[in-house]
C-alpha cells in the first residue's frame, strides 16, 4: 500500500443517491453475522437478501454515532486484482467465504490500490518521457524524472518539495505527497518479462467508484451501507502515515457535533469529527501496508444516515490551509 505524505484534506466529485434516510440500529455493541455452519451466500442472485439485524448496535439517530464496541474485519481470500475485475463480486464472494452478511450501518473500506488496479491505472515508466520541468525537479529532490512527470500530470500545483517527496495539490482536490503515484504492488497481472518498472496512479474518480460499489452491494444484499475508498496519508506535523478517505459513498464525511453538550452541560462549539477518515484509519490497521493481502475491510458498529456524500466534505478550502 502506498506511503504518502499529505495534509489531512480530501476532495472529489460527488454522486447522487437521493435523500438521506436514517439507519435503523439498536443499542449496544455490534456483532458480526457469522454462522457456525456453512457460509450463507451474500445474495448474488434471485433478488436482494434480507440483511441480518444488528441486535446490539447504536440507537437509531439522524446523526452519526458509534457503539461502545466497534468491529473491524478484514475479508479473506481476495485475489490480486487485475484490470476489469468486478470489485463488488469479489467483495460478495469474500463475505460468503467468511460467513458474513452485510447489515444496515456496515461500512466497507476498500484500499485505493485495488480500485486503481481494477481501473487499469498502471503506467510502464519505460513509456514516459519526462519534460524539462520534471527533469529539473527530479534532480532537485532526487527522484526519477519519469515519476516526477507523472506527479506533475496528476497535480494542479506544487506546494512543497524536499528530498524524496513533492507535496502537491492533487487534481482531485486534496494535498498529498507525490500525487499518490505508487511503485509498490504496482505491476499489472501478466506483465511481460523485462517490462517496467511500473507505477500505479490513484483512481480516476474515487467518489464515483465508491458509489458504484455501494449501490451494487446494497442492491445485491438489501443492506443500507457506506463505502470508503482509503489511501495512506502522511501529516505535516507528525511522522508516519494513517489511513484516510479519498472517496466515499453513503457515509457522511464529517460528524458535526456542534450544539451538543459535554458531560457538564457545556455547549460544544468546535467539535467536528472527520468520520470517514477515522473509519479509514481504523480499517488501515487490519488491511496492512505491505504483503498482508487484505484490501477490503468490514467496519461494524456505526450508525449514520445513509445519503449522498463526497470526500469534498473533508476538503479544507485552499485559502484556509496553512500547511499546503
Amino acid at each position: 500500500m502506498d506511503q504518502h505524505e499529505a495534509s489531512p484534506n480530501g476532495g472529489a466529485p460527488s454522486s447522487a443517491d437521493g435523500p438521506a434516510q436514517p439507519v435503523a440500529l439498536t443499542d449496544g455493541p455490534a456483532h458480526p453475522a457469522r454462522s457456525d455452519g456453512p457460509a450463507q451466500p451474500a445474495a448474488l442472485a434471485d433478488g436482494p437478501a434480507q440483511p441480518v439485524a444488528l441486535t446490539d448496535g447504536p440507537a437509531p439517530s439522524a446523526a452519526p454515532g458509534c457503539a461502545a464496541r466497534l468491529e473491524i474485519l478484514a475479508l479473506s481470500g481476495l485475489p490480486i486484482v487485475a484490470k476489469g475485475d468486478d470489485l463488488a463480486a469479489l467483495t460478495l464472494a469474500a463475505l460468503t467465504r467468511d460467513g458474513l452478511t452485510l447489515a444496515d450501518g456496515d461500512v466497507i473500506v476498500v484500499t485505493s490500490k485495488i480500485v486503481s488496479r481494477a481501473e487499469g491505472r498502471f503506467v510502464d515508466l519505460a513509456t514516459v518521457t519526462p519534460s524539462e520541468e520534471a527533469r529539473a525537479l527530479g534532480a532537485e529532490v532526487s527522484k526519477d524524472a519519469r515519476v516526477v512527470e507523472l506527479i506533475l500530470r496528476e497535480s494542479t500545483t506544487v506546494s512543497r518539495r524536499t528530498r524524496g517527496a513533492i507535496i502537491v495539490r492533487h487534481r482531485l482536490g486534496f494535498v498529498c505527497a507525490n500525487a499518490g503515484v505508487d511503485a509498490s504492488n504496482a505491476a499489472p497481472a501478466g506483465a511481460a518479462p523485462g517490462s517496467g518498472p511500473w507505477a500505479l496512479l490513484l483512481p480516476t474518480s474515487p467518489d464515483a467508484a465508491a458509489e458504484t460499489l455501494r449501490a451494487t452491494l446494497s442492491e445485491r444484499t438489501g443492506a443500507r451501507i457506506g463505502v470508503v475508498i482509503s489511501d495512506s496519508f502522511g501529516r505535516p506535523f507528525r511522522l508516519g502515515t494513517v489511513g484516510a478517505a479519498i472517496g466515499l459513498a453513503g457515509l457522511p464525511g464529517l460528524w458535526d457535533q456542534r450544539g451538543g453538550k459535554d458531560l457538564f452541560g457545556r455547549k460544544l462549539e468546535m467539535t467536528i469529527t472527520a468520520l470517514a477518515d477515522q473509519v479509514a484509519a481504523a480499517a488501515d490497521l487490519v488491511a496492512g501496508q505491505a504483503a498482508e493481502g487484505r484490501p477490503v475491510v468490514l467496519v461494524r458498529g456505526l450508525s449514520f444516515p445513509v445519503g449522498t456524500h463526497s470526500v469534498s466534505e473533508l476538503l479544507r478550502p485552499a485559502g484556509e490551509d496553512v500547511y499546503a
